[in-house]
């Protein structure tokens, strides 16, 4: 990524360093080998909301603009250092109804909590239609946690994977009720990807850096359980993640385009199972991978693929939630010009973007409205990733007027 050095979502060598700076039983399924377990299906919990709140949403939609409903697609990032102030042209302007907060933050809970408040402050009617933002931080443990200051520093997944999950759970709602403190609605974990002991330390964006909770899809998926229900007692939403994983790659997607496809995952991987019990558990959002999966799909990464998000996400494994990308300005998809990026993601069934490369956002939902009005079917596709987004929102209690569940 060429503008957020502190990237979380997928690291990498230089995300490392620069974080660094800011601050089990075999697996069955192997590279080479088949796997038959299929995965359970299972209908999300996806964000909960009453008849009512479920007409509230269809009348907040109705009052957004074209370009109000683009921002909803959109989370942009704001860099450790910066002010709130540095996000008012993009949520005022853009529209964007969500944020991030990437850089490595070592300010500490007063400011993140000050800063929180006044990005809320700015989801004025004219801005998102007076929908209040996503908040989102990245707060997995080991090297990959956003937050730090007085913030409790939280161990790598690996060694979380190796705790009694209600010890787990405990924890987790400790980290979030920190969060959730410092206004902070959303946390962009846990991994769900599971990493062969074959690979290990080989595999470049996840097991290099101990963010797996292990090798075995069970007890991972335990591990992923454990987590998000943690953060769901602190009142913090969750988003598993990368999926349908990325535990087999060798590159990472972040810098590399090459060495970032996973010949082995099909439809009834087991290594599947853990997004499944992460989303079962509660955890609203699925973040997609930007690798590719030549079983699943031959021609897209798993970002622009409808047979990957619409097909097994959605029809066959039951997800109702919302779909976020990883970083979409990463190396793996780069050669994609970023309004493509934008319109082929939605297009296949996705529904929010998130770019740490923060002034792209103007360009983002320009793409997304100008192509919704010109294309019905396009449009359409809008339409129902924004009320996903806005049921979201309003099991959260960010939609006025409408009551969470």
């Amino acid at each position: 990524m060429t503008s957020t050095p502190c990237r979380a979502f997928g690291i990498g060598l230089a995300a490392l360093a620069a974080l660094t700076a800011c601050t089990s039983a075999p697996s069955p399924s192997t590279p080479g080998a088949s796997v038959t377990a299929e995965p359970t299906a299972s209908s999300s919990p996806s964000p909960s909301v009453s008849p009512s709140a479920a007409s509230c949403v269809d009348t907040a939609y109705a009052a957004l603009s074209p370009e109000q409903r683009a921002g909803q697609l959109v989370m942009v990032a704001l860099q450790a250092g910066s002010s709130s102030a540095s996000l008012k042209p993009t949520i005022e302007g853009s529209h964007v109804g969500n944020m991030l907060y990437l850089g490595g933050w070592t300010s500490g809970k007063a400011d993140v909590t000050a800063t929180s408040g006044l990005l809320q402050q700015m989801a004025t009617p004219d801005a998102t239609g007076g929908i209040g933002l996503l908040v989102a931080a990245d707060q997995e443990g080991g090297v990959v946690q956003q937050l730090k200051g007085d913030f409790t520093g939280i161990p790598s997944a690996l060694t979380q994977g190796t705790w009694d999950p209600a010890h787990l759970r405990s924890s987790a709602k400790g980290w979030g009720a920190e969060l959730k403190a410092a206004g902070v609605n959303l946390n962009l974990s846990p991994v769900a990807d599971v990493v062969p002991t074959e690979i290990g330390k080989a595999n470049g964006p996840i097991g290099r850096w101990d963010r797996q909770f292990g090798s075995d899809p069970a007890a991972v998926g335990r591990s992923v359980t454990a987590f998000t229900q943690g953060m769901a007692d602190a009142g913090v939403q969750t988003s598993v993640k990368h999926f349908p994983g990325i535990g087999r790659i060798r590159g990472n997607t972040d810098f590399a385009s090459e060495g970032v496809d996973d010949p082995v995952m099909t439809a009834t991987d087991a290594y599947l199972q853990p997004f499944v019990d992460g989303w079962t558990a509660g955890a609203g959002l699925v973040m997609m991978s930007s690798a590719r999966y030549p079983q699943l799909d031959a021609d897209n990464p798993a970002m622009f693929s409808p047979a990957i998000i619409d097909g097994m996400l959605r029809q066959q494994l039951g997800f109702r939630g919302v779909v976020i990308t990883d970083d979409i300005n990463a190396e793996a998809v780069k050669a994609v010009p970023l309004a493509d990026r934008a319109t082929r993601f939605l297009g296949s069934g996705g529904d929010i973007l998130l770019t740490g490369n923060t002034p792209t956002a103007p360009q983002i939902v320009a793409a997304i409205s100008s192509t919704a009005l010109s294309d019905p079917t396009f449009g359409a596709k809008v339409e129902t990733s924004v009320k996903r987004v806005l049921t979201l929102k309003a099991s959260m209690g960010l939609v006025p007027g409408c009551s969470a569940a």
